[in-house]
Formats: structure tokens, sequence, C-alpha cells
């Protein structure tokens, strides 16, 4: 029930919240859609244009471009669970997102955050 509370939410109403993560910490939005960009395959105008359309995470991902090979080394913990642990593919890809933010705000250098 929760994880279809998460999928349907709009990827437009978190992404205000991961650019104030992000900015509060000093990276910039620039930095945080080159990240989004590497996890999903869109391109800038792509995102904006997910963005504009107010689509739910359901479809942000399921129309993703391609979900980058290297997305299987995202490793660690995002609200107290294992990402590499999570089985909901769905839920997966939106923990691996929220795990590149936090990286992304911690000051992890692009290099490692795009693995």
């Amino acid at each position: 029930m929760a994880n279809e509370k998460i999928f349907k939410m709009t990827f437009s109403s978190v992404y205000p919240h991961y650019v104030n993560k992000v900015e509060r910490k000093g990276r910039s939005k620039a930095e945080l859609d080159e990240v989004i960009c590497w996890l999903t395959g869109y391109s800038d105008a792509e995102l904006v244009s997910q963005i504009e359309k107010e689509v739910d995470f359901t479809t942000f991902f399921a129309d993703a471009p391609q979900i980058n090979a290297n997305a299987l080394l995202i490793k660690g913990v995002i609200c107290g669970v294992r990402v590499e642990e999570i089985e909901d593919p769905l839920m997966q890809k939106i923990r691996w997102l929220d795990k590149l933010v936090d990286e992304l705000a911690k000051g992890k250098a692009m290099e490692k955050i795009l693995r």
C-alpha cells in the first residue's frame, strides 16, 4: 500500500525537494539534473518535459530511455533499507535516485556518484 502511494506521486512534486536538498548543501541544480539524467538516460530537455507533464514515478521510470547499467553498483542504505536488497524493481529505481541525491548532497565527488 505504501509503495503504491509513492509510485503515484508526481515526480514534479518531489523534484523541488531534491533541488532544495542539494542546494542547501552547496551543490547545484545542474549537478542534480546530471545525476538524474545519468541514472535514467533522459536528456536535459526530456527531463524538463517529464517535470512539465507532471508524470508519476511509475511513468517517469517507465518512460526513461535507458536506466544506466552501472545503477546496479549503487549500494547503501536509504530510509533504513539497503537499496541493493529492494525486490520491487520500481521501488529500487526510486531508491537509487534517492541514494544518488543523498550522495550529491553529502558532497561526494561527481566521478564517484556517476559510477
